[in-house]
């Protein structure tokens, strides 16, 4: 599915920053290579981004570069971090994922009340769908989302990934749609719900750093 680009002229006037830092935090790796997209305009090759992705990036950098260093922050921006460990009480207590979904689909991840990042997060994912698809998404559907996000996500090594969900015959088929491109189906089949990971990510950072 499309998604909304902003050139770099209007980036750095709306994040209020410098060519220079834009740069300097490419270098550091703090914003990904491939958010760097070409594009021929009237006036010749201009630099865009993924809009949403590279406001919520770049609002993480400014709120935490007086408190960490640059390699630092670099850390807490890598996709899915193993190393990581997240209370699940601090997951329900924001809203992040439900009381009910973690004890019923945490399974052997959850130890000591706690979740690794990875496994945090796809629940989060989990819940998120089920709020597109509302009652009508069974309990299962949740399951499904899970095992299918921890079997099949990190062999994909950060390729942009949209998690959908299709309708057909009252039931749902979960997908996970590597690096863009169009989906077809026939016309017994819509997309009943869809979630863009890595933007899904970025949101889940902000919202759990923002305590």
């Amino acid at each position: 599915m499309e998604q909304e680009l902003i050139s770099k002229k209007e980036l750095l006037e709306q994040m209020d920053i410098s060519y220079g830092q834009l740069y300097r935090w490419k270098r550091k790796r703090l914003i990904p290579e491939e958010w760097f997209i070409r594009k021929s305009t009237f006036t010749g090759q201009e630099t865009f981004f993924p809009k949403r992705l590279i406001l919520a990036r770049i609002a993480h950098i400014v709120q935490f570069k007086d408190d960490l260093s640059l390699d630092e922050l670099a850390g807490t921006l890598s996709p899915l971090q193993t190393d990581i460990r997240i209370a699940a009480e601090e997951l329900s207590m924001h809203g992040l994922v439900p009381e009910t979904m973690l004890r019923k689909h945490a399974g052997s991840a959850f130890a000591n009340g706690q979740l690794p990042f990875d496994q945090a997060f796809y629940l989060y994912a989990a819940h998120r769908m089920s709020q597109s698809l509302g009652e009508k998404m069974a309990e299962r559907e949740a399951g499904i989302i899970v095992r299918l996000l921890r079997e099949q996500l990190p062999k994909l090594e950060g390729k942009p990934c949209e998690l959908i969900a299709l309708s057909a015959g009252g039931g749902y088929w979960m997908l996970l749609q590597a690096g863009g491109g169009a989906l077809y189906a026939d016309e017994r089949t819509t997309i009943a719900a869809s979630l863009r990971l890595d933007e899904a990510i970025e949101a889940f950072k902000t919202k759990l750093y923002a305590y």
